[in-house]
């Protein structure tokens, strides 16, 4: 299939952002977006990018009732000194959101009719991407089912579409250290479940949670596992790592926490690097432990959206411990820097996760 471009008239293009400095995160969208639908006959066609406009679907489409939503998260980054569009691992997220639709009984897609997709988007937008340092052009690829019915059975019917929002840092603080606090009274996910998938219910099942950490001045929740909460998962919308007695410590993939793209790029180069790197449990109890001895060196979050982020404080049963005295950890800062070095072109990309999508 040839993907389709429409292009928006002037009188429909947005203004710009007046300063980079200001982009926050997830709110300004661009002037287009891809659309392409599928049914059980046809399968998927009329792939196109088109003006951004709003979605007309039915009160009874299938999305509304039975949670049939999946989505991924993406970046593209402007190179050093303005040359060149690149993305990041982007067959990964691909393949993560194939992983998702399987899942959710929902269709897959192929591979090279995506990054079409995404190529041909981010040519008509091209100059939505910012250029400031530290900024990006967010991608949410989304499909969500859209058959006309009520009745519990998968769709018939389903919509994907990508949508590209400008971004600067995804928390208010930056890239400085976060507060985490730790839930024992609810889960995320539990063994069986969706925990791996990228799917929109994941998302919900934490907002009640992470309310209750807002409200005494914690920035996410550091979900524990369902069974017997005690070991940790993940961190609001990313994974969580340990530094303890130089072993870099990460939840294993266990079917309960998502695949993280950053997660595996991480455990990569630190492995390059010579570090004891382990996809092990690690307890509540383990991890005050070291705190107590001086073991527990630092800990961050991974994610797209934030890359990398230093946690300074855990809030667990009542106390608040500090990790590498509230101050980023030496490997945080590392890996961050790395990490953006390569998604912007400015060092040696050595794995070949860097995709030139635009001169």
């Amino acid at each position: 299939m040839e993907v389709k471009v429409i292009e928006a008239a002037p009188e429909q293009r947005k203004p710009k952002p007046p300063s980079e400095s200001q982009l926050g995160f997830g709110k300004i969208f661009t002037d287009h977006f891809f659309t392409m639908t599928w049914n059980s006959g046809e399968g998927w066609h009329d792939p196109v990018v088109e003006p951004y406009h709003p979605l007309q679907i039915d009160p009874t489409a299938m999305c509304l009732h039975y949670g049939q939503e999946i989505f991924e998260g993406m970046k593209a980054y402007r190179g050093k000194d303005g040359h060149g569009v690149y993305l990041f691992r982007p067959t990964e997220n691909i393949k993560r959101m194939n992983v998702s639709a399987e899942r959710l009984c929902m269709p897959q897609i192929e591979e090279k009719l995506f990054m079409e997709a995404l190529e041909k988007l981010l040519s008509v937008d091209q100059d939505w991407i910012p250029r400031s340092e530290g900024s990006s052009l967010y991608i949410r690829p989304t499909m969500i089912a859209t058959e006309r019915a009520l009745g519990v059975h998968p769709s018939n019917e389903y919509l994907f579409f990508i949508i590209m929002s400008p971004v600067g840092a995804y928390y208010a603080e930056g890239f400085s250290p976060t507060r985490i606090y730790v839930t024992e009274e609810y889960i995320r996910s539990a063994p069986g479940g969706i925990g791996y998938c990228k799917a929109a219910g994941n998302y919900a099942a934490s907002l009640y949670a992470n309310e209750i950490a807002k409200k005494i001045g914690y920035t996410q929740v550091l979900w524990l596992d369902a069974m017997e909460r005690k070991y940790v998962e993940e961190v609001g919308t990313s994974n969580i790592f340990f530094l303890i007695n130089d072993e870099l410590i990460t939840p294993p993939l266990s079917g309960t926490i998502l695949p993280g793209i950053t997660r595996n790029s991480i455990i990569q180069l630190a492995k390059k690097w010579g570090m004891h790197v382990s996809e092990r449990k690690l307890s509540m109890d383990e991890i005050t432990a070291s705190i107590a001895n001086g073991a527990m060196q630092e800990a961050f979050a991974a994610g797209t959206a934030a890359v990398v982020s230093p946690v300074g404080w855990i809030f667990y049963r009542d106390h608040e411990y500090a990790l590498a005295e509230g101050k980023i950890g030496k490997l945080t800062r590392r890996l961050y820097d790395e990490i953006l070095n390569i998604q912007y072109g400015i060092q040696e990309d050595s794995f070949g996760w860097r995709v030139k999508i635009l001169n």
